[in-house]
């Protein structure tokens, strides 16, 4: 063996080992990358993701699209390599892992927290969608999610209706927080919840909080729910968590409740948390959102005011999606409608 060809396999030898360390070392970052879009005016499993029973609907077409970032998961090793990876493509971030978790935070935590934003998202969704076309809606308290084996864990469920607590009625999120607050860890607190039409009673002994040993919890979040005049359902996958597909809930419930197409069948997606009161407020991942969308052929991206900035800065083409900010749900409305009767019209946009 010559000494070049000795040399040669030595190299090749450390560059093998040096690859397997790096694959093998664990980072403290998270990936984020473009997710899947999911349209709200379609179908899945053969039935409409949004159903109305109670009130009339009408036929639309194109496509509303909620937008997806993929997340490195709480508790999952990131190696070295995939950061590396992940900070030269284009459309994918890498981020300080405690940026996206808080400290103890497992896989069954985020899902159950995810899983809470998404009730409370859907609800307030169609709440929005009905404030714009002119009802007004009594609001209550909810159980919107539970704490995986917490000590409410088979004792209450999400959507339960909070009628009362300690023997006193419970009109909103507020007088939760405040009863709840008054307990120590250990304490039994009772009240009444509705569910399914029946009231039913329940009691839950408190624990103590991960993060203060003196504060008691009921292992449950919180939201606020709405007495609607007819019932709307949103069939998402549960594998979809989180609060961001607000605005495009609303703009979907709206559109499958007015006659005519609000698209006039474009292909639109968007992305944007929404409150009762119709504004949109700002998300995680816009730029990975808006890859996400342009790979699926949307021609336009609604963006929150809040999101802009990131938003321009988006790997993308101009001239095959356009960014249009949405402010409130009635912007979101108006520039779907001026779109619709002219897609060369000026509509809302982000400036830098």
């Amino acid at each position: 063996m010559t000494r070049h060809t000795l040399a040669t396999l030595v190299a090749a030898g450390l560059v093998l080992v040096l690859g397997i360390t790096v694959a093998a070392v664990s980072v403290p970052y998270v990936r984020e990358s473009p997710g899947p879009t999911v349209d709200v005016l379609g179908t899945r499993e053969g039935e409409p993701v949004v159903e109305v029973e109670g009130r009339r609907t009408f036929p639309t077409d194109g496509s509303l699209r909620l937008t997806t970032v993929l997340v490195t998961q709480p508790e999952r090793a990131f190696n070295l390599l995939g950061a590396l990876g992940g900070w030269f493509a284009r459309d994918t971030a890498v981020l300080p892992y405690e940026a996206v978790y808080p400290d103890d935070t497992t896989a069954e935590d985020e899902q159950a927290e995810s899983a809470a934003q998404m009730v409370n998202s859907q609800d307030t969704a169609v709440a929005a969608a009905l404030a714009e076309l002119g009802f007004d809606l009594p609001r209550f308290a909810e159980v919107s999610g539970i704490t995986p084996d917490g000590p409410s864990d088979g004792e209450l469920e999400p959507r339960d209706r909070i009628v009362s607590l300690e023997g006193d009625p419970v009109t909103d999120v507020r007088q939760v927080f405040r009863t709840v607050g008054r307990a120590e860890p250990g304490d039994t607190v009772t009240g009444e919840v509705r569910r399914g039409g029946r009231t039913r009673s329940f009691e839950v002994t408190t624990v103590a909080a991960p993060d203060d040993p003196d504060r008691a919890m009921l292992g449950i979040l919180v939201g606020t729910g709405y007495d609607f005049p007819f019932d709307v359902r949103i069939g998402i996958s549960d594998s979809i968590g989180g609060p961001s597909a607000g605005l495009i809930f609303s703009l979907a419930v709206y559109d499958t409740l007015t006659k005519g197409s609000l698209t006039g069948g474009a292909d639109v997606a968007g992305t944007g948390t929404i409150a009762a009161d119709g504004s949109v407020g700002p998300i995680g991942g816009i730029q990975q959102k808006i890859s996400g969308a342009e790979a699926t052929g949307a021609e336009l991206f609604l963006v929150p005011p809040d999101n802009c900035g990131e938003a321009l800065e988006a790997d993308v083409d101009d001239s095959e999606i356009r960014l249009v900010r949405a402010d409130t749900m009635s912007s979101a409305v108006k520039a779907l409608e001026t779109y619709r009767d002219d897609p060369d019209a000026e509509l809302p946009r982000c400036t830098a």
